[in-house]
């Protein structure tokens, strides 16, 4: 769990830029988007890794706005992360696709949280009932102590309510604590329907499976009830709003035998293993897995690859960008897409060429904004079919550059 930065004075100009963004994505039309619509099948314009740039009714992913906005978290940079009022608000935004991070209840619903400790996302230690709850867990590894989810049922967690998780990064984000209560994921499904339905096109989600070998030693996999959930509500199809994704390659390689929505293998730093690979005795890396070989093995049953920024482009020792990997290329050779993540508008999060952090500099300071769209500019050149990132209307702005360009 992240740890809580202290508070810091409030950021300047944000009204501004959502502003901005709102104008664009009203001009744009309902699909907040101002590439025109184009089915896939009609010869929709492609991007670098084969993506449609249009949205295209029943195209599938490919008929995505290239670079496709995915918000992380929902609109996380502006109100507390999983919430229906962080989906709404990047929805609202013009955010093409919408992510949600998927951990059961002890009864077997899965819920919207980041992680399954939720001491930082929730008020459950004003909860005097639910003191004697809080544990000490391994989880992948890595002791934390806190409150889980596994340890509630749907009835018990619907008592708390969400809360910012940084608040000393986003303390305008605290006016929203206690607004919203933790969703399922079923809820989101049913939120998506109706906002499909008012807009009259698809609300894209990206569904991911948190610590699933965890969880399966706990009889609480999460896949099987996530393909129930997508079978009940019409996105189990090839063609289907969806994405699927997990860190686990063993987690994607179950959901292809149960549904036909697209998956993501999540990749982290280079040296790193996936757990299920640590649990299987399974010695290879996420540097064996971005080799053409590796890749090739992903793509045998996904249709694409979320890295990490720093697989894209790598970080000097002084922290500024480096020069570019071949992963983008060698990834589009197995027909795989790209979603990296996270790119954020903070400087804290910037590499250190994009930072804004310096003496008399307009908005310096570690949670002040950097100079987000550089790095957006940075990324979006090395023909990433899309990104993650906390602040939608920021990233739809850059993408419009590209699309310009």
């Amino acid at each position: 769990m992240t740890s809580r930065p202290e508070k810091v004075e409030t950021r300047p100009g944000r009204r501004t830029v959502l502003g901005a963004a709102a104008i664009g994505a009203a001009a744009a039309g309902a699909g907040g988007t101002a590439a025109p619509a184009r089915a896939a099948a009609g010869g929709a314009a492609r991007g670098p890794g084969g993506q449609g740039r249009g949205r295209g009714g029943g195209g599938g992913y490919r008929a995505l706005p290239y670079p496709t906005v995915i918000a992380h978290r929902g609109a996380s940079g502006y109100r507390p992360e999983h919430t229906i009022g962080a989906y709404q608000l990047a929805l609202d935004l013009g955010a093409h696709v919408i992510e949600q991070d998927l951990v059961p209840t002890r009864d077997g619903h899965l819920v919207c949280r980041h992680e399954n400790d939720i001491t930082g996302t929730t008020d459950v230690a004003d909860h005097p009932r639910f003191a004697a709850r809080r544990t000490t867990k391994t989880i992948d590894g890595t002791t934390v102590t806190g409150w889980f989810t596994e340890d509630f049922t749907l009835a018990e967690l619907r008592t708390l309510r969400a809360t910012e998780r940084i608040p000393g990064v986003r303390p305008d984000n605290t006016l929203y604590d206690g607004r919203w209560r933790v969703p399922t994921f079923e809820e989101v499904l049913q939120w998506a329907e109706r906002e499909g339905r008012r807009r009259g096109r698809p609300v894209w989600l990206h569904a991911e499976t948190k610590h699933p070998t965890y969880f399966r030693k706990l009889g609480l996999g999460p896949e099987e009830p996530l393909a129930r959930l997508l079978r009940r509500y019409g996105r189990d199809r090839r063609d289907s709003p969806v994405f699927l994704q997990s860190f686990e390659p063993g987690s994607m390689r179950r959901l292809a035998e149960l549904v036909d929505a697209p998956r993501v293998v999540l990749l982290s730093g280079a040296s790193t293993r996936p757990w299920d690979f640590v649990e299987a005795g399974d010695p290879r890396t996420v540097a064996d897995l971005i080799t053409p070989a590796g890749l090739r093995w992903i793509a045998s049953y996904a249709q694409g690859i979320g890295p990490t920024l720093d697989l894209v482009i790598p970080k000097g020792p002084d922290g500024r960008l480096g020069t570019p990997t071949g992963l983008v290329r060698d990834a589009h050779r197995q027909g795989l897409i790209l979603h990296p993540y996270t790119l954020r508008n903070e400087n804290t999060f910037l590499p250190a060429d994009f930072r804004r952090d310096r003496d008399g500099v307009p908005g310096a300071g570690p949670n002040g904004y950097g100079d987000v769209f550089g790095a957006y500019r940075a990324y979006f050149a090395t023909g990433i079919d899309g990104i993650f990132t906390d602040h939608p209307d920021t990233g739809l702005l850059a993408a419009a550059d590209v699309r310009r360009d």
